[in-house]
């Protein structure tokens, strides 16, 4: 049996210079890696301590101190009065802070049985909730009842976490009869709170949703306050180091004036339709009513969702802002327009006569335009044109002036425009050109356009609200005003900011309008005028006024159109006018949705405004705060 060679020494040696070589490279490379994270950590501590100090400083500070914000008490909507269109009133609200309970789920089932919540309610207090911190206070119930009140107090020492806190909620004194111009509040939503600037509406539950509450939501918010509040490391309170007072949102006054408000609101009961009067010389919007409406308190705190659907599921449109949006064609309350640009245009003389034998005829073509008046007007001037309000007249006129200055013409007076008035939604119109038609049809302009045109029907469309401003520019002899809601701002420190008023002037000729006014006051006062039925007897002052009938569906050329048919593809009845004839004041339009003939049912509610504004004139008692 052999055995193996020894290991000779001097292997062992060279095995043990090895080792020792391994060792050394092994320790020169820590104490490297160790020496670059000492310098790493050194040039940190220098970076931290010298160069970044101050930035740092500060960020320790924000760890150590809490801002948290006041938010500020809403302002006051008057009318022109001085008379309270929308307030704040003391109120409680139910909150809870998540953090100290132990089972929210079962917290919110009992509160749920307690208080009668809705499903509704408990799905916006987790909407909420994922918006604050734990250790924060979130509303569940806002506008607690009395009996709500009571119910909880009785069982308060049975839900820790849970609290009752005295807040201002808003609240519309007048209802429905400001709804379409005040609008209302609701509670913020989710998608809103991502943005609102946080640090204003840190607290705040409410935000305008429309009308004045909406366009001047950053004026009436007012600017929030904030308390500086040391913290602890979990970021709970511990010491208030300063604090900023919230500054109160503006208060605003309306022209509106509620007395003339509710009259128009009381004139359009039992049918559908608005009512605009605009003040001529100063554009202030003296009557904004759109009828049928609605209450504005329910959607304050919430309104539910089988009421909501009520509403928006309403054929009448209760929520609908007729006034602002309604587009409707303007029948004949556009022929003192027209005939005034055919006098503008030297196109024929106030005087001059055209036949009217009950139809119009394009030469060539076999199709008629009809006349209102079956048996037509005979020969007729544009003053009787205007006062028996005879198509034909002005299906000739129509087409000797062409769309392309029909359409210059009246777009000064605002037709196809927005008015500006300041709140948000208002639609434009149509006030239709071969453009527009080309673009939009595409179609080229026919000789037809034109004629039917000239009567406010075709393409064209109007809202009430672009009516009683024409209205007033026409009466004012082309001096064109801005209608406007808000007559002025004011702030806590009492700095007044009156509305700004922007006007421009047509050029015309003051024979013209003074022919055309005079025809306007010949529809109220004339023997056949179509709106003679309104006057009353005793009145110191004149109207004068244009009906309107806009067709809704066509009839059929050898149709007659059936007083039976269903209500709603009835005409709709308009009435434009002023008032006094001589010494305008006030304008007013008014539309009749199905209404009918324009003097029948739209000219006496127009009336019943105008007598209220002029025998009980409008005092602006509290215009200075």
């Amino acid at each position: 049996m052999s055995r193996g060679r020894p290991v000779s020494s001097s292997r062992k040696v060279r095995d043990r210079f090895l080792e020792n070589k391994i060792f050394f490279n092994r320790v020169l490379v820590i104490f490297i890696f160790v020496s670059v994270l000492m310098l790493g950590l050194c040039a940190r501590l220098i970076y931290l301590q010298v160069v970044g100090h101050e930035h740092y400083a500060v960020l320790a500070k924000n760890n150590r101190i809490k801002i948290s914000t006041i938010p500020p008490t809403r302002g006051i909507i008057y009318d022109r009065k001085g008379r309270v269109l929308a307030q704040n009133l003391p109120s409680y609200s139910l909150e809870i802070v998540p953090e100290q309970i132990e089972n929210l789920d079962d917290t919110l089932e009992r509160l749920k049985d307690l208080l009668d919540l809705t499903e509704d309610t408990i799905e916006e207090f987790h909407k909420q909730r994922k918006h604050h911190k734990r250790f924060d206070s979130t509303p569940l119930l806002l506008s607690l009842t009395e009996e709500e009140v009571a119910k909880f107090a009785a069982a308060r020492p049975f839900f820790p976490g849970v609290d009752i806190h005295a807040i201002l909620v808003r609240y519309y004194p007048y209802g429905i009869l400001t709804s379409h111009v005040v609008g209302y509040v609701g509670r913020i939503n989710e998608k809103e709170l991502k943005d609102l600037p946080e640090q204003e509406y840190s607290g705040t539950f409410y935000m305008g949703k429309v009308g004045i509450e909406e366009t001047y939501e950053e004026q009436l918010h007012g600017k929030a306050g904030y308390t500086e509040i040391e913290t602890n490391a979990q970021g709970r309170s511990i010491n208030i180091l300063s604090k900023v007072e919230p500054t109160a949102g503006a208060d605003l006054y309306l022209s509106i004036d509620i007395d003339l408000q509710k009259t128009a609101y009381d004139v359009l009961e039992g049918v559908n339709g608005a009512l605009v009067a605009i003040e001529i010389k100063t554009g202030d919007v003296l009557a904004f009513m759109s009828h049928p409406s609605f209450d504005p308190n329910p959607f304050v705190n919430g309104i539910s969702y089988k009421a909501y659907r009520t509403l928006q599921d309403s054929p009448d449109r209760p929520m609908f802002n007729r006034a602002l949006r309604g587009l409707y064609p303007p029948g004949s309350t556009v022929k003192p327009f027209v005939g005034l640009a055919g006098l503008e245009y030297n196109i024929m003389s106030f005087h001059q006569k055209t036949y009217c034998p009950g139809y119009f005829q394009l030469p060539g073509f076999a199709h008629r335009f009809r006349d209102w008046a079956k048996w037509g007007h005979g020969s007729v001037d544009l003053n009787q044109a205007i006062t028996e309000s005879c198509d034909v007249y002005f299906y000739n006129l129509a087409l000797e002036l062409g769309i392309d200055r029909m359409h210059d013409f009246l777009q000064q007076f605002g037709f196809g425009e927005k008015t500006g008035l300041d709140l948000l939604g208002e639609k434009a119109g149509l006030m239709p050109s071969q453009q527009w038609k080309r673009k939009n049809k595409k179609a080229g302009w026919a000789a037809g356009d034109s004629i039917i045109t000239g009567i406010g029907q075709g393409f064209m469309q109007v809202t009430p609200l672009q009516l009683a401003r024409a209205t007033a520019t026409l009466a004012n002899y082309g001096k064109v005003v801005t209608p406007h809601l808000v007559s002025k701002l004011v702030r806590t420190d009492h700095t007044v900011t009156e509305a700004a008023k922007t006007n421009s002037v047509i050029p015309l000729k003051t024979k013209n309008v003074d022919d055309v006014i005079s025809a306007m006051v010949n529809v109220v006062y004339g023997e056949h005028g179509t709106a003679k039925n309104i006057i009353q007897e005793g009145l110191t002052y004149r109207i004068a006024g244009k009906t309107g009938t806009a067709q809704v569906y066509t009839v059929k050329q050898n149709e007659q159109y059936d007083k039976e048919i269903n209500v709603k593809f009835r005409d709709h009845a308009l009435f434009i006018s002023f008032a006094p004839a001589d010494n305008p004041q006030i304008a007013v339009a008014v539309v009749v949705e199905n209404g009918g003939h324009g003097g029948t049912i739209a000219a006496p509610l127009a009336a019943k405004v105008i007598d209220q504004y002029l025998t009980q004139p409008i005092q602006d008692e509290n215009r200075n705060p």
